[in-house]
């Protein structure tokens, strides 16, 4: 029973540095995914409707159907990512496949001839709105050892909580750390950093709050390996209405579920310049994070003429609560490390549960509509990423986060653009999509820039779609929050090919 502990309440305070920066906006960003005409015309649907994926944008779009129908998509995810580190080139590859959308759609027509209410559709649908599978690896040396890392958590911590008690055993020693009020995550870094050998005390006395390396080094060789599996889904209940010939309006309530599992392996070796000895270093992180959220969405379509159509939405923040599972494990071949100390089995797990809420955004659209020939479409949407929120509010680790989320994040524009040319039963379709950075800077997360395409054939009462959609992005990534400053720059190309399925009825 030890070797689990929850930390809620006060004891959630003291560890905050578990939740960050990075967490806010995993779970603020909704990547393109849904059915594959969806994804070949890039997500430009805000006022077109006429797909279960279109809630996403604008829930008015279920209006459009003149029938009721369900629709079912599949995708392969394949990801590249090219890490440079101080000129060190690596290349990793993963690939998976998911059931990604599913849904169906009600259309009840109204039988008063003179009813200016035309129509009520009801739908439900349920959309991968972010798929996280990855492995990212980083090779390279650089001048940072994971020291560093140990030295700026201790710094400050006294000496004697870092110290075992007597009939105390590593792991216990671990878990009450972090529930101590005042030492948090802090003190448990700086404990493991003692106890592994890493860094020692300047002096030997209880008192004591300063720490030095047990290495002097000029290079160290690193390997950082990043396993990342889960998924953000939204399911959604959508209802929406068609007034006279030109006007459409809708309403959903979305429901989303957190699975989000990353190993971190970091290793390193270096030459101790004073011994000539290799010392190493292995270090891993394991965050398993489940949750569930909440956020409701409103919209409106407007025929202009026969040609032009208006869109209107506006998604509310989402609010989610979660629970993060974190567990570390190190081990090293410092000579000042007990030779009992065994720390390395990823057992001990602290439990941190949490609510983020995001910002909301509004989207406006504009299509052409070409007979039965095509269609173009853009989508214009903004979001304010300077008010996404760690909660509850009043703990004040969060809220020095929350001031730094404020000052470093900053609007968000996004563009799609989608077309789609028909040729008889056949449907020919492109499209292009850019997401600014949501850093102020840019420097962090650089722009988004994505291109699809895809084709569709009709049956006649059901439709068969294929769509491909690519995105590129440049991440800089950093092994650890704090001691090693020198990131990687990692270039990412998803690939995503759907194959779709739509049955009317």
């Amino acid at each position: 029973m030890r070797k689990y502990i929850t930390f809620i309440g006060l004891f959630a305070c003291a560890i905050t540095s578990a939740q960050t920066i990075n967490d806010v906006l995993r779970y603020s960003t909704e990547n393109l995914q849904g059915s594959a005409r969806f994804q070949a015309m890039g997500g430009a649907f805000g006022s077109l409707g006429g797909d279960l994926s279109a809630l996403n944008i604008n829930p008015a779009g279920s209006a459009v159907f003149n029938n009721g129908l369900f629709s079912i998509s599949g995708t392969n995810y394949s990801r590249n990512t090219d890490s440079d580190y101080n000129g060190t080139l690596n290349s990793t590859r993963n690939n998976n496949f998911d059931i990604n959308q599913v849904g169906g759609a009600f259309v009840f027509k109204s039988t008063d001839p003179d009813s200016k209410w035309r129509k009520l559709s009801l739908a439900v649908n349920y959309d991968v709105v972010q798929n996280f599978d990855d492995r990212i690896t980083t090779l390279g040396s650089s001048n940072e050892a994971i020291d560093n890392y140990f030295l700026d958590y201790a710094d400050g911590i006294r000496l004697q909580p870092l110290k075992l008690q007597q009939n105390e055993t590593i792991g216990e020693a671990y878990l009450d750390i972090g529930a101590t009020n005042g030492l948090g995550f802090f003190g448990q870094q700086a404990f493991l950093g003692f106890q592994a050998g890493i860094i020692e005390p300047t002096v030997d006395d209880d008192d004591n709050t300063s720490y030095f390396s047990n290495a002097n080094y000029q290079n160290v060789n690193q390997d950082f390996r990043q396993t990342i599996s889960g998924y953000n889904s939204k399911f959604t209940v959508n209802a929406a209405t068609q007034y006279g010939e030109n006007f459409y309006f809708g309403a959903s309530l979305n429901f989303h579920t957190i699975q989000y599992d990353r190993l971190d392996r970091y290793d390193e070796s270096l030459t101790d310049t004073d011994t000539q000895e290799i010392r190493t270093v292995a270090f891993d992180n394991l965050l398993v994070t489940e949750g569930t959220g909440f956020s409701l969405s409103l919209g409106a379509i407007a025929k202009v003429n026969d040609v032009i159509r208006l869109g209107a939405s506006y998604q509310s923040p989402t609010w989610y609560r979660l629970t993060d599972n974190f567990s570390q494990g190190i081990d090293s071949n410092y000579p000042n490390k007990e030779s009992n100390f065994n720390f390395f089995d990823l057992n001990y797990i602290n439990i941190f549960d949490y609510q983020i809420k995001t910002p909301g955004k509004v989207t406006g659209s504009i299509s052409a509509i070409f007979g039965k020939s095509g269609l173009l479409s853009v989508d214009y949407g903004y979001q304010d990423m300077s008010n996404a929120e760690l909660r509850p509010t009043s703990d004040s680790g969060f809220a020095d986060e929350n001031e730094f989320i404020s000052e470093s994040l900053g609007a968000v524009s996004s563009i799609r653009i989608g077309g789609e040319y028909r040729i008889q039963r056949v449907s020919l379709r492109a499209g292009y999509r850019y997401e600014q950075s949501p850093y102020e800077s840019g420097n962090i997360i650089g722009d988004l820039n994505g291109v699809s395409g895809g084709l569709g054939y009709n049956f006649g009462r059901s439709r068969l779609d294929l769509g491909v959609n690519r995105t590129e992005q440049d991440v800089l990534q950093y092994f650890f929050d704090t001691g090693i400053n020198t990131p990687a720059l990692l270039n990412r190309v998803n690939t995503n090919v759907t194959i779709g399925y739509t049955l009317n009825f």
